[in-house]
């Protein structure tokens, strides 16, 4: 019995350390689906255009490494359509979970 309940316990923090070191981030432009690739670089008009195509139906992704990346949940993204930034989350897919996204650093051009 103490056997079975050490080996349960034991496998609780070996998963329990998985899903913790399941976050990874990505550094890249919030650009929206119907353009893409098209906003891989940050900047105003950029960030003018994919704002207006969210506003208009479109979703938030993230351009990374030639990469276009699915985002959810949406409303971590408002106002940073555009702009540089490093997501932090989860990926199943193409669709990263968001848990954090903040403005990066100056990118070098």
């Amino acid at each position: 019995m103490t056997k079975k309940i050490l080996l349960v316990v034991s496998s609780l923090l070996v998963f329990g350390c998985l899903s913790w070191a399941a976050d990874m981030s990505w550094t890249g432009t919030v650009s929206d689906s119907h353009c893409g690739l098209n906003h891989s670089t940050p900047s105003a008009a950029a960030a003018k255009c994919v704002e207006k195509c969210v506003a208009g139906g479109g979703k938030y992704v993230l351009v990374s490494s030639g990469k276009v990346y699915q985002l959810d949940p949406q409303d971590k993204l408002k106002g940073m359509g555009g702009k540089g930034v490093k997501v932090t989350g989860t990926l199943s897919g193409d669709t990263i979970t968001v848990s954090d996204v903040a403005e990066a650093a100056e990118q070098s051009k």
